[in-house]
């Protein structure tokens, strides 16, 4: 998956729509009811041109760059060598140096005070060594404005920005409840910078998940979309923007038919939140999930007939949080949320995101394949920054130390796995709590169903079918009651310092 724009960026960020008394939108067609304002239906077919369309739209559509700032570390290639110094600072002197960049993408009015939504990667900087020093704004007729960052909101990748004008062409941010997959849409942008940029096509699907985030929801087009289009108006033919432009599909970098757009529906109260000057604030529980596949079903004791879209794992769950303080365990399945089920569509992340904090919701589940309901006071989700201080990748090669004794280390062949008790110097060098109780993963076979499900050096066991394990010799006693009992899998629980999950593990024949 690709971001929709050219050069350096980061996110998404939006903002909000605003339709003055005795101002219309440019090109929306609206029809009076009952004193309401509403817009009317598109006609149906494929209309001969969209030229009309464009030339009442396009002016409202605007070009966005950034100027940045980024430190680099400049490196002497001699450093170390006779050489160093021979070249002078020719080599690089070592200290870090400031050097210039800049992002494209595209935006659009939705006020005639100027107020334009984006994308937040468009006005963000590329990376973490860079920060934007300015935003400048161009219009369809040359006229160059600089504007300001009223709001940004990294998970929903919207931004709003202000520029001063009056009377300026603005466009409505309409409604997406009622898109269909095969309905017409254009979308305007600049694509590779080239300036006002018009295409056609028709939506592909809706509601479509990428899997870029736990709230992504988007429209899905064939009208072309390319980098520098992120950002811009997804129209209907009416003139109501359906969608903001944000991502693309692309195994080249350039277009390939599968271009995304966030929904209108599920952008507007962010723009609305982001517009006002306020944060958006996301429900939280405080839990890590993972989805329920049908080797962890028959694992955690599940009922046959549940649907097989349905439901969720917690894997684990953070003291002090709200899942905690409401009973909810590791090992649990979550079924339904505030009376919603829990499906791919609609996951756990997404539908608890949507409740606003504060808020008291039934959390229904199913524990050792009996079902009951919880309820839990919703806390305010973390934000994306202080999330991401505590990532920790599990794939990693991780210190570890020299291979252990043959009284230390278990061959558990049936698993395909060797481990080695966890002490606390091993714990600390693979980033878990050193008073975490387990086994940790020294090698694994590559033939074996452990290796295909992900499991690496480094990875800590704390149970085996849901009973703690700390030594070799624990993992090893549950393996031979799983013979046993005359079942050919284990219910393995593992984790990193942030990550944990459970997995299925196939014994191997005998």
């Amino acid at each position: 998956m690709r971001y929709a724009y050219a050069i350096t960026s980061a996110l998404l960020v939006g903002g909000a729509a605003a339709t003055m008394a005795l101002q219309s939108p440019l090109g929306a067609q609206t029809a009076q009811n009952d004193g309401m304002t509403t817009a009317s239906a598109p006609r149906a077919g494929a209309p001969g041109s969209f030229a009309d369309l464009v030339a009442k739209l396009q002016p409202a559509v605007v070009n966005i760059s950034t100027e940045q700032r980024v430190t680099v570390q400049q490196n002497n290639p001699f450093a170390g060598t006779p050489f160093e110094g021979f070249f002078g600072n020719r080599g690089g002197s070592g200290q870090p140096v400031q050097r210039r960049g800049n992002s494209l993408g595209s935006g659009f009015l939705i006020s005639n005070d100027g107020y334009i939504v984006t994308n937040n990667h468009v006005v963000s900087a590329g990376t973490r060594n860079a920060v934007v020093e300015s935003i400048k704004v161009t219009m369809t007729d040359g006229r160059e404005m600089t504007a300001r960052l009223v709001g940004r909101d990294v998970e929903s990748d919207l931004a709003v920005l202000k520029v001063e004008g009056n009377d300026l062409p603005f466009v409505r941010l309409g409604g997406s409840a009622n898109a269909r997959a095969g309905d017409w849409v254009v979308a305007i942008g600049n694509p590779f910078g080239l300036g006002g940029t018009v295409t056609a096509g028709i939506i592909s699907s809706v509601q479509r998940i990428t899997g870029v985030g736990s709230f992504d929801r988007f429209i899905q087009t064939d009208a072309s979309i390319n980098m520098g289009n992120s950002g811009g108006p997804l129209f209907d033919l009416s003139g109501n923007v359906i969608g903001i432009n944000s991502q693309i599909y692309s195994p080249t970098g350039g277009n390939v038919g599968i271009g995304f757009a966030i929904p209108a529906d599920e952008a507007r109260s962010i723009i609305e939140t982001l517009r006002s000057g306020e944060t958006v604030q996301r429900g939280y529980l405080g839990v890590g999930i993972q989805p329920l596949t049908p080797d962890l079903a028959q694992g955690l004791n599940l009922p046959s007939n549940l649907p097989r879209d349905r439901g969720e794992v917690i894997s684990s769950v953070q003291p002090g949080q709200p899942a905690a303080a409401a009973g909810i365990r590791q090992g649990d399945v979550v079924v339904r949320v505030n009376n919603q089920d829990v499906t791919p569509d609609q996951s756990l992340s997404y539908l608890v995101a949507n409740v606003a904090p504060g808020t008291t919701i039934p959390v229904e589940l199913i524990r050792d394949g009996r079902r009951q309901t919880v309820r839990v006071r919703v806390a305010e989700r973390p934000s994306a920054e202080e999330m991401a201080a505590t990532e920790f990748d599990p794939n990693a090669e991780q210190p570890m130390p020299g291979r252990p004794s043959d009284d230390q280390a278990s061959a558990t062949a049936s698993l395909g796995l060797s481990v080695q008790a966890l002490t606390p110097q091993i714990a600390r060098s693979i980033g878990v709590a050193q008073d975490t109780r387990g086994v940790v993963i020294l090698a694994v076979d590559p033939s074996s169903d452990a290796a295909q499900k992900g499991l690496t050096r480094g990875l800590v066991i704390t149970s085996a079918n849901r009973t703690p394990v700390a030594t070799p010799a624990d993992l090893a006693r549950v393996v031979t009651q799983t013979r046993a009992a005359n079942r050919d899998s284990v219910l393995l629980y593992v984790q990193t310092r942030a990550v944990s999950r459970f997995v299925s593990v196939e014994l191997a024949a005998q």
